[in-house]
């Protein structure tokens, strides 16, 4: 029994098993939340550029201007300025007026020569030019449903040449009639205009395709229309043959290198038509349009660089 009992004790004490030994673990520090990071802002809308349309001078040739006008207007361009010189203030400011290039050609063609040009011989004698310009005048006050330039549904300034002291003269605030018959006075066809205390003659004189005041005024781009003669002309016959064609040739010079500023250039074929030559307003705006269509291309990637540094401009560093 002694021995049976000692070999029980001594088989239960081998069945036993240790107590698995503790483990260490080292002390970890308590979990710490990560703040969400900050949404990221959208990117600011791209502005779109403020547009100006420079007209330059040329008497008849400007029914080339409408043509222009129609095509942006079809073509969604957004015009926010209009800065015209002569023949170009004229047609500035109708359609600044209405801001309809439908309207615009509706009163255009209806303007012919004896319209604007109130010549007579006793003001050629004794004035200071074959027309007074009254009623060039007339015609604008009676179109033009603002009175004031700062009343036109799109921004307007017309261009003239102070006859005294050759400075160029930005006219964008007062009579819209009186601006632009002092924008348009061809000197030697028309008198001089006597106007915010200045004497004023054709814009054209000093700055025919006013380019440098669009900029000055706040335009991203500019699209200039060039209405320029073809300065060769073996039909000189009278005074006034003379007159217009030194004034198609002091144009011409003038422009030469102020167009290299326009950002598009569209140059109708008109340079053939004679500055007072109304027989051709149709084939005129045709040249307009088609110069325009082609101009398009051009027009877009303007607006599209124009964007594309904005964008640049408005992107967060790093």
């Amino acid at each position: 029994m002694r021995r049976l009992l000692a070999a029980s004790v001594l088989l239960l004490a081998a069945c036993r098993t240790a107590a698995p030994p503790a483990l260490v673990t080292e002390r970890q520090p308590p979990l710490v939340a990560t703040p969400p990071a900050p949404p990221v802002p959208p990117p600011a809308p791209i502005p779109e550029p403020r547009i100006a349309l420079v007209l330059g001078g040329g008497a008849a040739r400007g029914f080339a201007h409408i043509g222009v006008i129609r095509v942006l207007e079809q073509e969604r361009i957004p015009v926010s300025l209009v800065v015209g010189t002569s023949v170009g203030s004229l047609i500035g400011a109708l359609y600044a007026s209405h801001k309809d290039s439908f309207e615009l050609e509706w009163t255009a063609f209806q303007l012919d020569r004896d319209d604007l040009f109130d010549f007579g011989l006793v003001n050629a004698v004794v004035g200071m030019g074959y027309a007074k310009g009254e009623k060039l005048e007339k015609f604008v006050r009676e179109s033009v449903k603002q009175r004031d330039i700062e009343q036109l549904r799109v921004p307007f300034a017309a261009v003239a040449a102070d006859l005294n002291w050759g400075q160029t003269v930005v006219l964008d605030k007062g009579s819209v009639a009186r601006a632009v018959r002092a924008s348009s006075a061809i000197p030697g066809v028309f008198e001089p205009v006597e106007h915010q205390g200045k004497l004023l003659v054709d814009g054209g004189v000093v700055d025919n395709i006013p380019i440098d005041v669009a900029k000055a005024k706040g335009a991203d781009l500019v699209i200039a229309v060039d209405i320029g003669a073809d300065v060769g002309n073996t039909n000189i016959k009278n005074v006034v043959d003379v007159i217009l064609q030194a004034s198609d040739i002091m144009f011409a010079v003038n422009v030469g290198f102020r167009r290299q500023g326009a950002d598009v250039l569209v140059q109708p074929k008109v340079g053939g038509v004679g500055m007072l030559d109304f027989t051709k307003k149709k084939e005129c705006m045709l040249a307009g349009i088609q110069a325009t269509r082609d101009a398009m291309p051009r027009i877009r990637a303007a607006i599209d660089q124009w964007k594309a540094r904005k964008a640049l401009e408005g992107r967060p560093r790093g």
